[in-house]
């Protein structure tokens, strides 16, 4: 019997109490991030008091207060400190990423994640901890498989793997009592300002360096993907940060598989490139997640009352227009 057939519960703590509505600081870890950036705009909207925590201030967010922090080399000492003279009830871990090495991956992914639990177990009143994983700690998956919280996770990848143990660790924490943890595992981000390290930002950023003139080819997978916008994974933090619900792992998506072809025919649309200048050749896939991702978010609109509301279409078309060198 394979891992993924194997129906086990998510990691829980017990059936989740109800919590005190929270009104004190949120405190956004990796907030320049594509992520982290609209985290903080989420919580600003709601009328909540932001800190973004980030390595430096490049591209830090406007509007909110800012700290450059090294987590995962500082101090947990420090860190306690600082999360507590702002008053931090909430801390949102949206760090790590696309970094390369698996050594980065380490630091990035669980190291950092390690010195955020040895930094709130030391605060006198302890925040909740919204980590975000990702649904490739699962592993590959069977074509047509909506990948659900019973799935057992089997990470393949060195980022899979470290994404995983930084997820387990704050599951094991708050099994433990020593945190208030939630595990949110979204699927492949799409929308505005994400990164030009992801498939879609490196292919806007061909796109918009390719003169219509000579054509662009572009190397296709046969591959299906569940893309959420990061406007929405925000809105699903901002839930998780207020659920009565902790020790639990929940996916997010849009619940589902749409074929790579026609995700890249939607921002050559976005672009405003002649698709008849576009060649496509296919090849294997290469990726964090194989050839099939399609997340089951019906735990996610049960526990969170969250599900997504901004099209593929829409998502795109505002990836494209905060581009580099487009809207700021």
């Amino acid at each position: 019997m394979s891992a993924h057939s194997s129906a086990v519960p998510a990691p829980r703590a017990g059936s989740p109490a109800p919590v005190a509505p929270r009104s004190g600081t949120v405190a956004v870890l990796g907030a320049t991030g594509c992520v982290g950036r609209q985290v903080c705009a989420a919580f600003a909207r709601e009328g909540r008091e932001v800190l973004g925590i980030a390595r430096n201030r490049r591209d830090q967010p406007t509007g909110i207060a800012f700290t450059a922090f090294d987590v995962a080399n500082g101090d947990p000492a420090e860190l306690a400190e600082l999360l507590t003279a702002a008053g931090a009830d909430v801390v949102v871990n949206t760090t790590g990423g696309w970094v390369l090495t698996e050594e980065a991956m380490y630091e990035s992914h669980v190291q950092l994640v390690d010195r955020l639990l040895a930094a709130t177990a030391l605060m006198a009143s302890r925040p909740r901890i919204v980590h975000l994983g990702t649904i490739h700690e699962y592993g590959f998956v069977d074509e047509g498989v909506s990948i659900d919280e019973s799935l057992v996770p089997d990470p393949v990848t060195p980022y899979a793997r470290t994404k995983h143990a930084g997820s387990a660790a704050v599951l094991a924490a708050t099994e433990a009592g020593e945190a208030d943890g939630v595990v949110l595992r979204p699927v492949n981000l799409c929308g505005p300002h994400t990164t030009e390290a992801s498939f879609l930002g490196a292919l806007m950023a061909r796109i918009a360096a390719a003169d219509p003139g000579e054509g662009l080819e572009l190397t296709l997978a046969e591959a299906r993907r569940d893309y959420l916008d990061v406007r929405d994974l925000a809105e699903a933090v901002l839930a998780a940060a207020h659920a009565p619900v902790t020790g639990r792992v929940i996916n997010l998506g849009r619940g589902e598989a749409v074929p790579m072809r026609e995700i890249v025919a939607l921002v050559v649309d976005a672009s405003g490139f002649p698709s008849e200048a576009v060649r496509e050749r296919t090849a294997e896939v290469q990726s964090k997640g194989g050839n099939w991702t399609r997340a089951d978010i019906s735990l996610a609109g049960e526990l969170l009352d969250w599900r997504p509301g901004i099209g593929l279409r829409e998502s795109l078309r505002d990836m494209w227009a905060t581009g580099p060198g487009r809207l700021p």
